[in-house]
């Protein structure tokens, strides 16, 4: 039997919904990634009665609709530039109409560009690690004689851990960078927050439990995000007033960069039990290994009500204003 979930359904019959598009693979580098993502979410969607369909990528995406196949999309897409995170599909979709799942064009955007996620955290005064935005091209060593070692580079439009290198040493800052500067767009150096790495999921307008995740190797990467079998998850991550304070954080790190429905946000936890934002994620992975089941898990709410109470967000527009009526 199916444990009731804490949060209340908006919508109880899944005819409601119309005939769903699961969108996922896509054209970025997280497209495996998105694959094993949208699996699940098909899965879960349909043991719950909903008509939902796979569909590979964007353009296959936006063919099916303006043929007029699908009511609504839940998208479940990573990443920029043909990952369907960056609010060019939230766009496209609000031109045609569809109604989608999670953030719209102004939180996507903004979510899948780290620099300006810092800039807005930092007029609102909300921690986030000291940061250098680079070029291409840009005297790398200067900047990081300005941020100091340790220090990280990443590429600023990716997701999953991709390009990202901690670098301690000047002597490692040239294969950093010529790591992050394979992935399109900008770079950017931030100082390295040296502490315990944790997650906060949000579903709706609820924080869920904070995660802290502790890898067996020196960081969360890509092969600890979705391969290996050995990292800890623990959660909630944080007790008491630092858990409540954690959550508080992580919601207004998401409001403030106008995301909606569902995400998570990425915090980094120091030696004196301050916490640093990195990121913000508006449409996180649901694999075996992601984060987000496994914080809603801890709150009560089982794989498949995770999925339908997603795509429940779709009944919102990108304002986050509740649609007068499900279109089936």
């Amino acid at each position: 039997m199916t444990t009731p979930s804490p949060i209340a359904f908006t919508v109880t019959d899944p005819a409601q919904f119309g005939r769903v598009a699961v969108v996922m693979g896509g054209s970025s580098a997280e497209r495996e990634v998105s694959l094993d993502s949208g699996r699940n979410v098909l899965d879960a969607l349909r043991q719950r009665g909903v008509d939902a369909h796979a569909i590979d990528g964007i353009p296959a995406l936006l063919d099916a609709l303006r043929a007029g196949h699908f009511a609504r999309v839940f998208n479940i897409l990573h990443g920029q530039h043909g990952g369907g995170e960056d609010g060019v599909l939230q766009g496209a979709l609000e031109s045609l109409n569809i109604p989608y799942t999670g953030s719209g064009v102004l939180g996507s955007a903004l979510s899948m560009d780290k620099v300006r996620s810092k800039m807005v955290w930092q007029a609102l005064g909300l921690p986030t690690p000291a940061y250098i935005a680079l070029k291409k091209g840009d005297d790398i060593h200067a900047a990081a004689a300005k941020i100091g070692f340790p220090l990280i580079v990443k590429p600023v439009s990716e997701g999953s851990s991709v390009g990202i290198t901690r670098v301690f040493t000047d002597a490692d800052l040239d294969a950093a960078v010529e790591l992050a500067a394979r992935y399109p767009g900008d770079l950017m150096m931030e100082t390295l927050i040296e502490g315990d790495e944790l997650t906060v999921a949000v579903l709706g307008r609820e924080a869920m439990p904070s995660i802290h995740i502790v890898p067996k190797g020196a960081f969360y990467d890509y092969n600890a995000k979705y391969i290996a079998d050995d990292t800890l998850y623990l959660c909630p991550g944080l007790k008491g007033e630092a858990e409540t304070e954690i959550r508080a954080l992580a919601l207004r790190a998401f409001d403030a960069l106008g995301c909606s429905g569902w995400g998570r946000v990425d915090v980094m936890r120091d030696r004196q039990g301050r916490n640093w934002l990195l990121e913000a994620n508006t449409a996180p992975g649901m694999t075996t290994h992601s984060l987000v089941p496994k914080a809603a898990a801890q709150a009560g709410i089982d794989f498949a009500s995770v999925c339908w109470h997603v795509l429940e967000t779709s009944l919102r527009d990108s304002g986050g204003n509740t649609f007068s009526e499900v279109t089936p």
